[in-house]
This record gives C-alpha cells, structure tokens and sequence, in this order.
C-alpha cells in the first residue's frame, strides 16, 4: 500500500470536519504521511495518529515518500478515468498540497515523536473512550480486496471502543476499481445490532469518481 501524504484541508472535505469537531481528541487511524495532525497541532488542537510504518522512524519515512508520491501520480494517469479534478482544481494543484502534507508530516513526526503511535488495525494501544473523534482515510473499503468484512467489522468495533463520539470513515468505494463494497450493506447491519449508530453521508469532496461518501459510526 502506498502511504499517502494528504493535507489538511483535503481531510476537511473529505470527513466535512468544521471547527467544533476539532475540539476534543482527534484520532488520524491509519494516517500514513497525512499533514492533519500538524496542521490541527497548530491551530491548537488535539491530535494524534497512528499507523504501522511509524516503528520505520522519521529517517526511513523521509527517504520512502518521494517515491510513494511519484507512484501514486503514475497509478493517476494511468487510470485517469476514474478521477474527477473539480476539488483540485489542477494535477499541480493536488501534487502541491501533497508536497506539503509530506513535509509538515516529517518535520512534525521529528518534533513530536510520541504524536505518532506505531499500531495497526484491528488492534490499537489506546484506552477505551480516549478520544472524542477517529478519523479513518483510504484504508477501510478502499482494501476490500484484501481485507475481508469479518476484518472489517472488528476494525470498526476497535475504532468504536477508542472513542467517545464518532468515528468517520472515508470513502467507501473500492480502489481498483472505484466500485461499491458488496458487503457495506451487511455490515452496517452488524454494527447497528452491535448497538452502534451508522449512517452514510454525503461530503464536499471527490477525486476518485463516484467516491464522495464516508461512513459515520455514532459510539454510545
């Protein structure tokens, strides 16, 4: 898997996030190179991410993006029919807020180690309730193809019992080929038999064609 570096504002279209959801605890779950827990550290808020590749280091990561990034933009134009560019407005556009991302990431994952918790889905090291807000980006269903529903399920459920409000998951469409998750629908009625509240709604946001809804996850 790639690991992708988007910024700040894209996580703000992507999961509708307005101010009042940046005031308790925010979780990026799977956040890669994202820029959002530097960029919301800095306008004052509460953030923390985890991922997997954080046990590389600052050093490793650095020498890893430049070439993730040039392999994100090659799989781009090979596939151009399946992205839209209203968002963006330009290719050059997006490659600079990337740019961005990846260098407010690194300086901020050297500035504030312990920000960046090596962890993976469906496993994750943090006290139950300890975060108000998970955010989760181009990891659940975007994977259908590899990660099945019962894996599904329990990363949700662990994203549940970490937080105390809401879980945001964007998007649901699959990778490959931008098609929706046949299981989304079960699931969904899983989860709100497991007593979780869950509704689909539509954000201001769209690159990969037709993927402009994220799941919200209500904790009780």
């Amino acid at each position: 898997m790639i690991m992708s570096s988007r910024s700040f504002a894209e996580y703000r279209a992507m999961f509708a996030l307005g101010d009042r959801d940046l005031d308790g605890v925010v979780l990026d779950c799977a956040g890669g190179a994202s820029g959002f827990v530097a960029e919301a550290r800095r306008m004052g808020a509460r953030a923390l991410a985890t991922d997997p590749l954080y046990a590389h280091g600052a050093a490793t990561l650095a020498e890893r993006l430049s070439g993730d990034l040039e392999q994100g933009d090659a799989m781009i134009d090979a596939n151009a029919g399946r992205f839209v560019w209203e968002w963006y407005g330009s290719a050059a556009r997006r490659r600079e807020l990337r740019v961005g991302a990846r260098r407010a990431f690194i300086a901020d994952l050297r500035r504030r180690p312990g920000s960046y918790v090596a962890a993976s889905l469906p496993h994750l090291p943090l006290a139950g309730r300890s975060v108000d807000l998970v955010l989760c980006s181009h990891l659940l269903f975007t994977w259908a193809d590899r990660l099945d529903r019962e894996w599904h399920r329990a990363a949700i459920m662990e994203m549940s019992r970490v937080s105390r409000g809401e879980v945001r998951i964007f998007p649901l469409v699959r990778m490959g080929d931008g098609e929706p998750v046949p299981f989304l629908g079960a699931l969904v009625a899983e989860l709100r038999d497991a007593g979780l509240g869950c509704e689909v709604r539509e954000v201001p946001y769209e690159f990969q064609r037709g993927a402009r809804h994220m799941l919200t996850v209500t904790c009780s």
